[in-house]
């Protein structure tokens, strides 16, 4: 049992853990700390300390109500279905990336020997330098290492071996190292590593499950990367610094090709992030695969707003725990068909890339079987979602008065000042419309998606299209008859900042979402001339948060509401834009949406990758 696992396990006997001048404080209904619970604090006190001063800092800065008069924590609570209190399940959002700093431990491994790539030592020192100034926590080698082994059996020769080295302890959060070559002797045991793995180590652990960690050590114990020298791999991320990829920021590169050569990169250097330094550009890459270039002398700007919320926030599959799982039937749903002929009317625009199969990119069945475990069981990945909100459902009357608010209960787990219930437990919120109070009925969501890996322009409605809802909790509906028998039906990465969209506009432009609406999300931007009169744009920026998190879903969320306290109306489409991303538009209309798209990218000007981005971020001012 780890910290967060005791620290909600005592929660739920109503236990109550809390940090005082540094020191543990606990208070516990008599006969729950029994011996044994009482040694597990003593061991675990360090840990609890720590989680305990985290959730506290992470509460503090959320809880400040914002611009429309909802706090950040409230924000996270509603777009993400949580309805417990544990700190160990609900983590408030945190958005500003200098926060995001200051929680992060971070570790560089050392240079080889005789290292000489001038240009990449320079960036690393000064990379050194702008994370210790925002506040990281920089450990040596030595501090965020310990010494652990594992042991080598090859067959057929029989030969056992343990193996001592130091591994990155757990709670590091990232560590930095450079691209090393790999020599003819170092291929050959990766080519002997690989071949015991398929034929004796996959065969032998089939009908079992695997963890990222198990098939690391036992395909990759031939090979020097950061990642073999990782204790937990889900909790710590490696960051390569290598040469600067001039085919992968070329904007003249077809974006499908970017997704292989960007697929292969994180691939072959084991990593999460790449960073790619030259004598006058930075770029980086994630599993979003942005082309995202710095200049040099952005630095600063490139460590805050994208490297740290990346390392901050990685991304992570939404697993299916967390849905209520159900039915329904795609072929009575009038959104469901909707969507498909969505997609398929998008085709023409090339925004959507057909995704692609595991095996077709990655070559080798260990790393396929890494990241296909980090990824969920995933057997594929796709770029771009599409998806169509129904009109939000209401019980009762959607707004009240202030009189009417003032005899509302509390929930447990809000502010009562900003969300309250009535006796049929329909929630409401208190937030600010254009300068003025507002009571608003927070309205049941429900939309359609494409499954994640799909191809959005060739939905087929029988086991493509999944059914989303936000409740006071989340609901998966699958198509009838499917079920979770095909692997493959998995939510989309995206399905935060789908709820996020359709709660906002529910709630800030509901005029937009009355009838529905589509919603669609791409790897690339619009051009600022590209947008007509009553078409607006947001979060340019934004910290570039990856997708599959919720602090994502919240920064969509506050696109909208921002918008709505400008005192804009007549909104017929809204473009949410996601720095190192793409881009989400929702629309009041799908044919309308469909036109709009179209005409940009016969225009030249919506197009796949970084290309308009610095048009938008230059035009902020005159928007």
């Amino acid at each position: 049992m780890n910290a967060s696992e005791l620290l909600a396990k005592l929660n739920q006997q109503g236990v109550k853990l809390w940090v005082d001048n540094g020191k543990l404080n606990v208070r516990s209904p008599k006969g729950v700390i029994t011996p044994e619970i009482e040694a597990e604090l003593a061991t675990r006190k360090a840990e609890l300390l720590a989680l305990l001063q985290e959730v506290d800092i992470s509460t503090k800065s959320t809880s400040v109500p914002l611009i429309q008069g909802l706090s950040l924590q409230t924000i996270g609570r509603l777009i993400s279905g949580f309805i417990g209190e544990s700190p160990a399940g609900y983590q408030p959002p945190i958005i500003n990336p200098k926060v995001m700093a200051q929680n992060l431990s971070v570790t560089f491994r050392p240079l080889p020997p005789n290292y000489q790539n001038e240009a990449i030592i320079e960036f690393r020192q000064e990379l050194v330098n702008k994370l210790k100034s925002y506040g990281v926590k920089i450990l040596s080698w030595e501090e965020a290492t310990t010494e652990f082994c594992y042991k080598i059996k090859l067959p057929v020769i029989n030969w056992n071996q343990s193996l001592k080295m130091r591994g990155i302890r757990a709670e590091i959060d990232a560590v930095i190292d450079i691209e090393r070559p790999k020599s003819l002797l170092d291929n050959l045991g990766i080519l002997i590593a690989e071949k015991l793995y398929n034929l004796y180590y996959r065969r032998q652990l089939q009908n079992r499950d695997m963890s990222v960690v198990k098939i690391a050590k036992l395909s990759s114990w031939a090979e020097d990367h950061a990642a073999k020298y990782v204790e937990d791999p889900t909790n710590t991320q490696v960051i390569i610094i290598t040469e600067i990829d001039q085919k992968f920021v070329n904007p003249l590169i077809p974006y499908q090709d970017k997704i292989n050569i960007g697929i292969n990169t994180l691939v072959r250097t084991f990593s999460e992030i790449v960073i790619g330094v030259s004598s006058e550009k930075i770029s980086i890459l994630n599993m979003n695969l942005s082309d995202s270039i710095f200049a040099k002398d952005q630095i600063e700007n490139f460590v805050l707003k994208s490297l740290i919320p990346k390392i901050f926030v990685p991304i992570a599959p939404l697993l299916l725990n967390r849905f209520e799982v159900g039915e329904y039937n795609p072929h009575e749903s009038n959104y469901a068909a909707k969507l498909v002929k969505l997609g398929q009317e998008l085709a023409i625009t090339g925004l959507f890339p057909p995704g692609f199969k595991l095996s077709e990119v990655i070559k080798r069945q260990s790393h396929r079987d890494i990241v296909n475990v980090i990824v969920n069981g995933r057997t594929g990945v796709s770029y771009g979602f599409v998806a169509y909100a129904e009109p939000p459902q209401y019980v009762g009357a959607t707004q009240i008065t202030a009189n009417e608010w003032e005899n509302l209960l509390s929930v447990e787990g809000f502010s009562s000042n900003e969300l309250r219930q009535n006796k049929q437990s329909r929630r409401y919120i208190k937030t600010i419309i254009a300068g003025e109070y507002v009571f608003k009925q927070i309205p049941d969501i429900w939309l359609v998606s494409a499954r994640s890996g799909s191809n959005k322009t060739d939905l087929r409605l029988e086991n493509d299209v999944i059914r989303i809802g936000l409740k006071e909790k989340l609901y998966l509906q699958l198509p009838a008859g499917v079920g979770q028998q095909m692997v493959d039906i998995k939510p989309s990465y995206d399905i935060y900042v789908m709820l996020a969209i359709s709660l906002a506009a529910a709630l800030y432009t509901p005029e937009l979402i009355k009838d529905g609406a589509p919603i669609v999300h791409f790897h690339g931007y619009p051009a600022f001339d590209w947008f007509q009169p009553n078409e607006y744009y947001a979060g340019v920026d934004n910290p570039s948060v990856p997708c599959g998190t919720y602090e994502s879903g919240v920064l969509n969320f506050l696109g909208i509401s921002n918008l709505a306290n400008q005192q804009i109306s007549n909104m017929n489409l809204i473009s949410l834009v996601e720095p190192d991303h793409g881009t989400n538009f929702i629309a009041s209309d799908g044919e309308y949406l469909v036109q709009r798209l179209k005409a940009g990218c016969l225009e030249q000007k919506i197009e796949l990758g970084g290309k308009h981005f610095a048009s938008l971020k230059a035009n902020i001012a005159k928007d």
